[in-house]
């Protein structure tokens, strides 16, 4: 194995420019899913993957999700596009996935460049929408195995993928093509690979072996039949919005301490083993506190604050829908008004308790306010934690592969965000879920800027190539 990846190697880095010119065409794509004038440009995205992989020789389904609801309009979800590179029943079997949309980016956000014209910058970054967020490491295992070929080596594995244009609206359809297919394409995958996330730090590698659920709700307040006047009816009526703001202030204290009764009842105890994972891992206060601008941490101990982003719940308050926002003054008192907040889940909560606590907590403290308004929970969404084991054999050779690449061991960490259909794989091909990241913690995913570095998306694509390379020799039982 060792001249082969070390030929591999090689050939990656004699193509590093040829690499970033494919990112620049894929950036050029504005595969937004969540603009309905962008649709088109999100099946292009599809359509490109499909016959760049087709024309390398892989054979490649085109699953249609069906339609969308969008704002009113009735629109065709994109593809997923489905693929199998080699069918070679000596060889292990490894699935992956990605997702080719985008999040919105428009030049008067802040951008310093057009959002979808890739910058290369002299300090190395890769600046454009999707470079990191997922276009890069979808890229990276077409490249790989396109390199692969291009120097007349052994593919190691079979590879399977699965790329979605939904993610950054939800995956629309996405869990019910895995559930469908998990016996028919999916069918004799041995390990699941993910590279849609990022690094701790901006300088050493990570493994991640868990994600956090998210539990989303609406918390609704409805008084007299349209807004009012506060001069004529402050201090007549009850409002609702004195209402919802009491509310969402006994939800959640200063500290970041869930006010629910029971909600910390489910959390699963720290394990020795995830304990060790916390040594040695490249974070610290003083660069977070870099990032955020102003130092607004919560916790003295830097491994508290990872526990509070990685393995406890959180409860984050996230807007009202309703009341006046606009500059200037309004005296109006509105009618019905709607807040919004959501709990991040950790191993063992489930939905369906969650919901149950957070909904029986405030109808007690809005009965105890004697409100004639009307108030209800909406429990709008209720994504699951997942939690895998950092000793199982695929991250095993996950560690070796970059431990290879980098010179380093990789961090162990988990995830304060949530990548849903990591349990929906896990769940319906019953294997082992890793999740490889390409990118850097300060790549800016979603936000202005995107880049992914120069450094992160060359050595990713090794990476990938190694990854493979040491699962074909990894023994899974």
């Amino acid at each position: 194995m060792a001249n082969t990846v070390e030929k591999y190697f090689d050939l990656v880095d004699q193509n590093q420019q040829k690499f970033i010119e494919t990112l620049r065409e894929v950036v050029a794509i504005p595969s937004v899913s969540g603009d309905a004038s962008k649709r088109g440009e999100v099946v292009r995205m599809g359509e490109w993957l499909q016959e760049r992989w087709e024309a390398l020789g892989a054979q490649c389904k085109r699953v249609d999700p069906g339609k969308q609801d969008l704002h009113g309009e009735i629109l065709d979800l994109p593809p997923v596009i489905l693929g199998q590179y080699g069918n070679d029943p000596s060889k292990k079997t490894v699935l992956v996935y990605g997702h080719y949309d985008v999040q919105p980016a428009l030049l008067e956000d802040g951008w310093e460049t057009d959002p979808f014209t890739l910058v290369e910058k002299e300090d190395g970054r890769l600046v454009g929408r999707g470079s990191t967020d997922d276009k890069g490491p979808v890229l990276g295992w077409l490249l790989c195995a396109e390199t692969h070929k291009q120097a007349g080596l052994e593919f190691p594995v079979n590879l399977k993928f699965c790329f979605e244009g939904m993610e950054e609206s939800g995956s629309e359809g996405l869990d019910e093509i895995i559930v469908d297919e998990a016996d028919k394409w999916f069918k004799g995958t041995d390990v699941v690979c993910i590279s849609d996330n990022y690094w701790l730090g901006t300088q050493k590698p990570c493994l991640t072996h868990g994600l956090r659920g998210v539990s989303y709700f609406h918390l609704e307040v409805e008084g007299p039949g349209a807004d009012l006047h506060s001069g004529v009816f402050g201090g007549t009526v009850h409002e609702p919005m004195v209402d919802l703001v009491h509310l969402l202030s006994r939800l959640v204290d200063t500290n970041g301490r869930i006010q629910v009764p029971g909600i910390y009842d489910q959390v699963m105890a720290v394990t020795d083993e995830e304990e060790s994972t916390y040594e040695g891992l490249e974070f610290s206060h003083k660069a977070l506190a870099t990032d955020l601008k102003h130092d607004v941490i919560i916790h003295d101990d830097e491994r508290a604050t990872l526990k509070h982003r990685w393995r406890y719940p959180t409860l984050s308050i996230h807007g009202v829908e309703g009341a006046f926002y606009a500059s200037g003054d309004k005296t109006v008192i509105p009618a019905r008004v709607r807040g919004k907040f959501s709990l991040r889940t950790v191993p063992n909560m489930e939905p369906a308790k969650v919901a149950e606590l957070v909904t029986k907590y405030v109808e007690s403290e809005f009965a105890k306010l004697g409100s004639k308004n009307r108030m209800r929970v909406i429990e709008t969404h209720g994504g699951r934690w997942w939690y895998s084991s950092p000793n199982h054999p695929n991250f095993v050779a996950a560690a070796r592969a970059t431990e290879r690449v980098y010179g380093v061991k990789p961090d162990l960490t988990r995830e304060g965000g949530s990548i849903p259909v990591t349990l929906t794989f896990e769940e319906n091909l019953k294997v082992n879920v890793l999740l490889l990241p390409m990118g850097a913690a300060d790549d800016g995913a979603h936000s202005i800027h995107e880049k992914i570095d120069k450094r992160n998306y060359i050595q990713g694509i090794k990476l990938l190539g190694a990854y493979l390379h040491e699962i074909a020799e990894t023994d899974l039982n």
